[in-house]
């Protein structure tokens, strides 16, 4: 299917691995023009690299941390000055620490806060003005821990319930121009994930990796864990044509693991 997003400009946050690279891909393959985004210098050259074979759209790489808002300007003044305007905006970025509330000190709150809600909040903020003649995206990669609390992740179950409240609000007061939704993953065969199953392995809590990955996968209906680009499929589509009714929607993408209703 083609999702006639050729040529169109898009900025992915936190894109140089993980779902935010799997986004990216998505984008590229369709023929966009994408910016990518990392704090690590060298991982971000290896991902733009391995982007440019991808698709005929061209592939910038912008180095900045999203929890500085001057960085977060000049991604977006960037992605403008290469592509001549941006089109789609896929936020993303790195997962908060995990641990109990009473452990979890008001700097994690705050650092937290910063990362996940206010990336987003400046990100929108400096690329509303630049969607041309309607058909402008965003959307907001989260996490199932919206829907469902989990054990141990105070942080991301409390935090990133705001960007969901984000993500809803926008969705009517950007329309018509500008669509918004969010996609909330469960686990994807990630580098985190790969790390986990690895140190799994090493302590003898698995024979191999394969094993580890099934054991992992055993509580999802499907019977296994996410393939990123699954995920990166969907937020294209999200930013295509072909999902022009879909708006202030917040998908959840894992599998059938989760039991909420709602």
């Amino acid at each position: 299917m083609d999702l006639e997003i050729s040529g169109n400009a898009a900025l992915v946050t936190a894109s140089s691995s993980g779902l935010g690279n799997a986004s990216a891909t998505a984008l590229a393959r369709e023929g966009a023009n994408v910016v990518l985004n990392g704090r690590d210098e060298e991982r971000l050259a290896e991902a733009v690299s391995e982007l440019e074979s991808v698709g005929s759209g061209e592939i910038v790489g912008v180095q900045g941390d999203l929890t500085d808002p001057e960085d977060i300007e000049r991604l977006v003044e960037r992605t403008v000055e290469e592509f001549g305007g941006l089109d789609h905006l896929v936020t993303s970025s790195g997962g908060p620490p995990s641990g109990p509330f009473l452990e979890t000190t008001d700097e994690n709150w705050y650092r937290t806060y910063d990362l996940l809600v206010m990336s987003a909040v400046r990100l929108v903020r400096e690329a509303t003005p630049h969607p041309e003649d309607g058909g402008g995206t965003i959307v907001n990669i989260t996490s199932q821990s919206v829907k469902e609390a989990v054990d141990s992740l105070v942080l991301s179950n409390s935090v990133r319930m705001s960007v969901i409240g984000l993500e809803k609000t926008l969705s009517r007061e950007l329309a018509p121009d500008i669509r918004v939704n969010a996609v909330l993953p469960g686990s994807h065969e990630t580098s985190r994930i790969t790390d986990l199953v690895e140190q799994g392995v090493e302590r003898g809590d698995y024979e191999s990796y394969e094993q580890g990955l099934k054991a992992r996968g055993s509580v999802v209906p499907l019977g296994r864990i996410g393939d990123p680009m699954e995920l990166g499929n969907t937020v294209a589509f999200l930013s295509s044509p072909k999902a022009g009714y879909i708006n202030g929607q917040s998908i959840v993408i894992d599998g059938g693991q989760g039991r909420s209703n709602l």
